[in-house]
């Protein structure tokens, strides 16, 4: 079975275990919290690992998680460590946090700009994109800032990129100089 099968299968039980209990939005912050602790490389390579049996993980779970993420949180770990499916957490909790995001409405628009930009101006390109209708109801902006853009800003929602960055400009102004044969001196 494939990874996405997978992971698919295993975040929609868990939306359902959290709707059940009306804890999607506690849920949701743990598995948050899950997805941050691992990016840490030894705790993923912990979960990867054939060597590191299901009771030494189960132990390391409880001593990360126990106290600090809801009980049935707590018994989601304990139900993919007992069925050997570690492995794919990650990817069940990221597969989770995008069915949360369908649930609730949500698009997430990535924002790069060439300088910081303040919390009025995100909001006021958060109200746009929620004015226009070409988004879910609810905006929730990334917002990151790469001077490697020189000016300018790049967003990206929906398999969509918009680059109105000053590097993209020059970067075509260049491929017409360098396509023309035609220019005279």
């Amino acid at each position: 079975m494939s990874v996405q099968r997978v992971a698919t299968r295993y975040a929609k039980s868990l939306i359902d275990l959290a709707r059940d209990n009306n804890k999607l939005d506690r849920i949701k912050e743990d598995v948050m919290g899950f997805l941050e602790v691992a990016k840490n490389r030894d705790f993923k390579m912990c979960l990867q690992s054939p060597i590191i049996n299901t009771g030494t993980k189960t132990k390391i779970f409880r001593e990360l998680f126990d106290g600090k993420v809801d009980q049935v949180t707590m018994a989601f770990f304990n139900i993919i460590l007992n069925k050997g499916r570690e492995s794919y957490l990650p990817e069940i909790a990221s597969e989770f946090i995008e069915q949360y995001k369908a649930i609730n409405h949500i698009s997430t628009i990535r924002l790069v700009t060439a300088t910081e930009v303040d919390a009025k101006t995100i909001d006021a390109i958060r109200q746009k994109f929620e004015a226009a209708g070409s988004t879910r109801s609810n905006v929730e902006i990334i917002h990151t800032v790469d001077p490697a853009l020189i000016g300018g800003f790049l967003v990206e929602f929906d398999d969509k990129l918009y680059d109105a960055s000053v590097k993209y400009q020059l970067e075509q102004v260049k491929k017409q100089f360098t396509g023309n044969l035609h220019i005279q001196n």
